[in-house]
């Protein structure tokens, strides 16, 4: 009697940009702390995959700077990122999942494609730049070149990745919409994404008419928070 093929457990690497992005991962994959250099990641697995899963930061130089780490610390197969996306157009909704087709680096104007991951259907283009998409016109002629969603770190994983001949993927969730947005909601962040209580606090204080539109991110963010990781462990728990 043959005995039965083993399959080959694969090496994966999740990069999410903040932390609030990642907690809903770590809890959707049970995935565990440990440590890699000076930083903090989380290691489980998922089917036949391996995770390790951190954060990035904000930004597209953070963004690069993470995925070398990664790269430099683990042998990874694959990296995915994942995290929530502002929406461009009247084509996704809040809450809707983002698996784009190419990706688009606004500041070079590079375009890259994602690897295919499980069953996810890519479709629109996501753009990545540092600047806050807030003005309508620039959002005007996001819809025109057919982007359906902005970020802030994902070219940048991107063109790691392919310099270093790593396959990639993204799967991001609609959080809000590119133009509704004050351009200063950046400054309620640190670099790292977490939450600046102080800067909040003052903030609200020289804005109050904006609680309602901030408690309304902050759950619309979860909400997508949540979508993006439990359809990354579903493609993860399929490779």
């Amino acid at each position: 009697m043959r005995a039965p093929r083993t399959q080959k457990t694969l090496q994966v690497g999740i990069l999410a940009p903040m932390p609030s992005e990642l907690r809903p991962l770590v809890r959707a994959a049970s995935l565990q702390p440990a440590r890699l250099g000076g930083g903090r990641i989380y290691r489980g697995r998922v089917g036949r995959a391996n995770l390790v899963a951190t954060t990035t930061g904000i930004g597209t130089r953070a963004a690069a700077q993470a995925a070398e780490r990664l790269l430099d610390a683990e042998h990874v197969d694959r990296v995915i990122v994942v995290g929530i996306a502002g929406a461009v157009g009247p084509g996704v909704a809040i809450g809707d999942l983002v698996v784009p087709e190419w990706v688009i680096d606004g500041a070079s104007g590079e375009t890259y494609p994602p690897a295919p991951l499980a069953d996810l259907q890519g479709r629109g283009l996501l753009e990545t730049s540092d600047e806050f998409v807030a003005e309508p016109e620039r959002v005007a002629r996001l819809v025109a070149r057919g982007v359906i969603a902005v970020d802030m770190e994902t070219a940048s994983v991107a063109a790691v990745c392919v310099r270093r001949n790593c396959p990639w993927s993204v799967v991001r969730a609609i959080s809000d919409r590119a133009g509704e947005l004050p351009g200063d909601i950046l400054s309620l962040v640190k670099p790292d994404g977490s939450p600046d209580l102080r800067a909040a606090a003052r903030y609200l204080l020289t804005h109050p008419a904006r609680l309602p539109a901030l408690l309304t991110l902050a759950r619309d963010s979860n909400r997508a928070a949540r979508a993006a990781a439990a359809t990354a462990v579903r493609a993860c728990a399929a490779l």
